[in-house]
């Protein structure tokens, strides 16, 4: 699996972006798909994951009332609404693939990775 992330960018506290991953290869729709972030002296985290059907989500308590992960199987999509951001969510984010139903939030259960987005929330 090959996975392209997109749409990062730099905006102010409050605002809102939406990454993007597509993938390529194998089958979509047989892996989880999740987001990781790293930010400068943190190492890489969790975000957000979601089930290969679409219908489980997890997320870091963090961003749970603030990011909505989302899936389009026909299109091999995995999505990253972020709202109301705040500054400490600056970060490379990440999108990776999971050999597994489930949404998980280790990094170790990620087999596949994207290139990263940089998004960055001003004060």
């Amino acid at each position: 699996v090959q996975l392209q992330a997109s749409g990062g960018g730099l905006v102010q506290a409050g605002g809102s972006l939406r990454l993007s991953c597509e993938a390529s290869g194998s089958a979509f729709s047989n892996y989880a798909m999740g987001w990781f972030r790293d930010a400068a002296g943190k190492g890489r985290e969790f975000v957000a994951s979601i089930g290969a059907t679409g219908f489980m989500t997890n997320y870091e308590d963090s961003v749970e009332d603030r990011f909505t992960i989302s899936r389009d199987n026909t299109m091999n999509t995995v999505s990253l609404q972020m709202n109301r951001l705040k500054p400490e969510d600056t970060a490379v984010y990440y999108c990776a693939a999971a050999p597994t139903r489930l949404p998980l939030r280790g990094r170790e259960d990620y087999r596949y990775w994207g290139q990263g987005t940089q998004v960055t929330v001003s004060s």
